[in-house]
């Protein structure tokens, strides 16, 4: 049995969400405010405590429905007429959970079952925060809008004549005024048993969550309880220093879940897995035995110590002849030696002879108390899921480990370096293993859920197990940025050679596709080197600076196998490209040339963007049409060579580029005419001395490219003195000003919009 989905609804950025499960390991990766802190705090309010509930988990979406509702109260209070029955349910945070339910643990989820017919399949519940009792809920609210309106009403009357009347507004002004202070008064969470026959798929992208039936009763209590137990790392846990603040999180049996010294968690661990005073067995007696004796000899000597200060008490007149004599004495526990601050200690070797130094822990690395505290989170989880030490005897009258465990982690790679973010993550899920009585167990099931900004992490895991969170700007039916989920494991469905290529181009180079606000397919070598430095040097394009791009060079006979994972991340997506002319008829390459009939070789430009064979056409085609927008609120566009004006000799033409190199000649071409130079630059300057016409100047500089080090070339110009004086070819501006246009727009739709309430 396993978590297979979990549909969150009215949470946030979560208006109607899938996220589904893998069997081990899931990993929720996405750019900034996407998403994903909103689906780690919803498993969180849902499943580990609902009592941190407040306003702001309500989806802004829904924020002007929720006062028009109100209003509608209001306004059948003010005409006489009954108040309307409360109709909230629609915009109620709720999490259904979908389990997979093998044969033979029928008797584990007795709860869960919808009808006694059911045999074997998915099963779900759904938990949603809703009012206890809507009705006084309604009424409180409606009451205390009256008293508002009053109490304005008598501040005015009482200000007439006196002068401007006040004009404070009091609360609650709407009744998401009202929610703000009063919400965890009067909702709590229930809990509601699906229907597995309406479980219907995601439509563009959002969740399609069933209706409950009209009059359906919640379930008594959590039918979780007991099913499943949930344990978290947060992303905030309060390194450093020991007297520096650190943030609080839930509480569980006295010690906190996330913001922990790691000498507390030794404690803790301690405390519920190794503490032998409450029910000792034969190899502990020895150490009792020593502990007692420790005991007396100190309590002799704090007597002796002591005796001076407390006669001189005495002659105070304290203790008096009724009072108590003081007594000093000690209760010593081993456990005690955890709570300070260098309990924990690290050895550094101090010589060769053996003689090492002892620090204590806020001494090391942050990012190696991050890794050891997040490390032996885990086996503390694992130990206390199965009982392990002395939990077992406490446990005896208990009833068994839930039979799944659900970790989880939040931004694992909080200070550690890129080579242990991906060290962790492949062998966390091992350590919530390592017990002899899971390893290959079916009957105990450990899912680990990560969400993550490190593009180390998502390289480290498997495809299959990524999560995309995608931003989506606001609609007409939705005022408000949201975001949905994207199962990488299903954009390519088969495996086939296209999958394989991304896959294994993503594993060899970086994820950051992941993560970027937008992509730039770069043709090569020099482009990559060339083409980010004109953006950090150009004030026109200041703006992509702030920007997070990600570049990959892929040439253009592979840029387009990235269309389906465009597509499915919704990612703006600039692809600078060659034209790459052929002779339809004998299929040799060609310089390209208008009127001779010529075809464009690049597969990229064929049947992604803007999807045109002709060169003739290309080349005519105007700079908007070269970019495809779909309605979801991304674009990708294509740039390629365009025609450049020269003058050769006396003569001025226009001339076209075939590759990058070339065009950066030909809109640079007084630059490498006037300057000496090594390497392709020198043989450019030869080459426009020699060259008495646009056709013999064409071929000279295609041949001479062609033998050359491309990224030697672009490493050399990148380092001399005169590299500011450089232009961007045509084609590669008009793109990148598109690109900054759009991210603009993407922007100004995503950005946080002052609420009307």
């Amino acid at each position: 049995m396993h978590i297979s989905k979990v549909e969150i609804g009215n949470f946030r950025k979560l208006v109607a969400t899938r996220v589904a499960f893998e069997p081990e390991k899931t990993v929720f990766v996405g750019a900034n405010n996407s998403g994903k802190t909103s689906a780690m705090t919803a498993l969180r309010r849902f499943l580990v405590d609902p009592r941190s509930f407040s306003i702001n988990d309500f989806s802004l979406a829904h924020w002007q429905a929720l006062n028009v509702e109100g209003e509608a109260w209001e306004a059948a209070l003010k005409t006489g007429e009954p108040l309307p029955a409360p109709n909230l349910t629609r915009y109620l945070p709720q999490l259904d959970v979908w389990l997979h339910v093998g044969k033979g643990e029928m008797h584990r989820v007795q709860k869960l079952l919808p009808t006694l017919d059911w045999k074997s399949g998915p099963l779900g519940v759904r938990l949603r925060y809703e009012p206890d009792e809507p009705t006084k809920f309604q009424q409180e609210f409606v009451a205390a809008r009256i008293k508002a309106r009053e109490t304005t009403a008598a501040a005015v009357k009482a200000a007439e004549g006196k002068g401007d009347p006040p004009q404070l507004e009091l609360w609650p002004l709407n009744l998401v005024d009202f929610l703000d202070r009063r919400v965890r008064s009067f909702f709590k969470l229930k809990a509601y048993i699906l229907d597995p026959a309406k479980l219907a798929p995601p439509q563009n992208g959002m969740a399609s969550m069933q209706e409950l039936p009209e009059g359906l009763e919640a379930v008594e209590g959590n039918p979780l309880d007991g099913l499943i137990q949930i344990d978290e790392i947060s992303a905030q846990r309060g390194f450093g220093s020991p007297t520096t603040p650190r943030v609080q999180h839930e509480e569980v049996g006295g010690e906190s879940r996330g913001a922990r010294r790691l000498s507390t968690q030794l404690r803790s661990y301690y405390d519920n897995h190794l503490d032998w005073q409450d029910a000792p067995d034969l190899s502990d007696i020895k150490a009792m035995e020593a502990l007692d004796n420790a005991r007396k000899v100190f309590d002799e000597r704090l007597s002796e110590s002591f005796e001076k200060a407390l006669k001189e008490l005495q002659k105070l007149g304290y203790p008096g002849i009724s009072d108590p004599k003081l007594k000093i004495a000690t209760k010593l526990r081993l456990q005690d030696g955890l709570s300070h601050d260098s309990a924990v200690q690290y050895e550094v070797p101090a010589s060769s002879d053996g003689l090492v130094h002892r620090l204590p822990e806020d001494s090391n690395g942050l990012g190696y108390q991050n890794l050891v505290s997040m490390v032996f989170g885990l086996m503390s989880y694992r130990d206390a899921w199965m009982r392990v030490g002395k939990a077992s005897a406490s446990q005896i009258d208990a009833k068994p480990p839930p039979a799944l465990h659900l970790v989880l982690v939040e931004e694992p790679e909080a200070y550690l370096h890129a080579q242990v973010q991906q060290v962790f993550i492949k062998h966390a899920y091992d350590v919530l293993r390592n017990d002899p009585a899971l390893g290959g167990s079916k009957t105990f099931c450990t899912q680990l859920v990560v969400s993550t900004h490190s593009s180390h992490v998502a390289h480290a895991c498997d495809f299959a197990a990524l999560r995309y969170f995608r931003r989506l700007p606001p609609t007409k039916k939705c005022k408000t940025p949201t975001a949905c989920v994207v199962n990488l494991s299903s954009v390519f469905g088969k495996p086939d050679r296209t999958a394989k290529f991304v896959t294994r181009y993503l594993k060899a180079t970086h994820c950051d596709l992941f993560f970027a606000d937008a992509a730039v397919f770069i043709e090569g070598s020099a482009e990559r080197i060339l083409v980010p430095h004109f953006v950090r040097e150009d004030d026109v394009l200041e703006y992509l600076r702030s920007c997070y791009i990600t570049w990959l060079e892929v040439g253009g006979s592979h840029a387009h196998r990235f269309k389906g994972l465009v597509d499915a991340l919704g990612l703006t997506t600039l692809i600078i490209t060659d034209l790459d002319a052929k002779d339809p008829t004998t299929q040799k390459a060609e310089t390209p040339v208008l009127g001779k009939g010529l075809e464009a070789r690049n597969e990229t430009l064929r049947t992604w963007a803007p999807k045109e064979t002709s060169v003739d056409a290309l080349i005519k085609l105007e700079e908007q049409d070269k970019a495809l927008a779909h309605p979801n609120g991304y674009a990708v566009r294509a740039a390629y060579q365009i025609s450049t004006k020269v003058k050769i000799g006396a003569v001025e033409t226009e001339i076209l580029a075939n590759t990058f190199e070339d065009a950066l000649l030909y809109q640079n071409f007084d630059f490498f005419k006037d300057r000496k130079a090594t390497g392709l630059a020198g043989k450019f300057q030869t080459i426009i001395e020699q060259a008495k016409s646009d056709v013999e100047l064409a071929t000279l500089v295609a041949a001479e490219i062609g033998k050359s080090d491309k990224a030697e070339f672009a490493m050399d110009l990148l380092f001399s003195e005169d590299v500011q004086k450089l232009k961007v070819p045509a084609y590669i501006e008009h793109g990148l000003l598109w690109l900054k246009e759009q991210l603009e727009r993407k922007d100004a739709d995503l950005a946080p919009k002052a609420a009307a309430t």
